[in-house]
């Protein structure tokens, strides 16, 4: 096992115990809608936005228990737009993470009330007084993460998502709605470590580069995996896009030249990282892992 599989498996590992703190048990007469957060959030996930955020945050010696709840509220927003996605008036999956979408094991009612309760929960976990003694930090990580999740950046990607269903798109739409669904908050996942250790400038904007390329690297990846995976493996229906006509890298450019440009943006990721010392190594061999997986 290498290195960087240890430490996802530890990521992965810490955040299912850190969520299960921070998600409310099943209890009461909202019992169900509790539940449903939980079905959502707990049980499965690569945890990748969760381990950006654990590592750009050691970077700079940032508290351990504080990342873990800034990564909390990373895979709440994330569980959340998952939810939503697969709604029917959406994306109209039956499969998530192996398992039945929120919707078909509850209703869609129940899974619309727990992705919003999930959405709050989040911006909870990022403005308590225990993740940061500094106000304006708090702040600042709050003003980041909404823009990064609403009308310019997830929400706004996911409505040029729906507009572009069955339009011949270029290039540049397709970037830029990756861009916002989902390059925005993986680009905050890398981002919320350097606020919370008063990164300098120069090393903040290193880690938005950073999470910019990879994003757009990984969402490269995530449209071969539509045409090429194994759906058993990804837990999840493949080849959605073409039957939905969705804009996608992988319709415009093909195959072969769209994983020639995701390595070289997982290259361009590892680039923006020279600044740091051997303590980013995890990072950069993520960006390797984001090109080269197969679910």
């Amino acid at each position: 096992m290498s290195s960087l599989d240890a430490a996802l498996g530890e990521t992965q590992a810490l955040m299912e115990q850190a969520l299960d703190t921070y998600l409310p048990p099943a209890a009461g007469p909202e019992a169900r809608l509790h539940d449903a957060m939980r079905y959502a959030a707990l049980g499965g996930g690569k945890r990748l936005r969760a381990f950006m955020a654990l590592q750009s945050g050691a970077l700079f010696g940032v508290d351990r228990t504080a990342l873990l709840r800034a990564a909390s509220a990373i895979e709440c927003l994330h569980a959340y737009s998952l939810v939503h996605d697969d709604l029917p008036c959406m994306d109209d999956d039956d499969l998530r993470r192996g398992k039945p979408t929120l919707h078909r094991e509850y209703d869609e009612a129940t899974a619309i009330l727990a992705g919003d309760a999930l959405q709050a929960l989040a911006f909870q976990l990022l403005s308590a007084v225990e993740l940061h003694a500094d106000p304006f930090v708090r702040a600042e990580l709050v003003h980041r993460f909404a823009l990064a999740v609403g009308h310019a950046g997830m929400v706004g990607g996911q409505m040029i998502d729906i507009d572009s269903e069955g339009r011949e798109v270029g290039i540049d739409t397709i970037t830029r709605l990756q861009r916002l669904k989902t390059g925005a908050l993986i680009v905050f996942s890398c981002e919320a470590g350097a606020i919370l250790g008063r990164a300098a400038p120069s090393q903040r904007q290193a880690l938005v580069g950073y999470g910019q390329d990879l994003g757009l690297a990984f969402q490269i990846a995530d449209d071969l995996l539509d045409v090429e995976g194994d759906p058993e493996a990804m837990g999840k229906a493949a080849a959605k896009d073409a039957v939905l006509g969705k804009a996608s890298f992988v319709a415009v450019m093909g195959a072969e030249r769209a994983r020639a440009q995701a390595e070289m943006l997982a290259a361009q990721a590892v680039a923006h990282l020279d600044g740091f010392d051997a303590r980013a190594d995890l990072l950069r061999a993520l960006a390797g892992l984001v090109v080269s997986r197969r679910a």
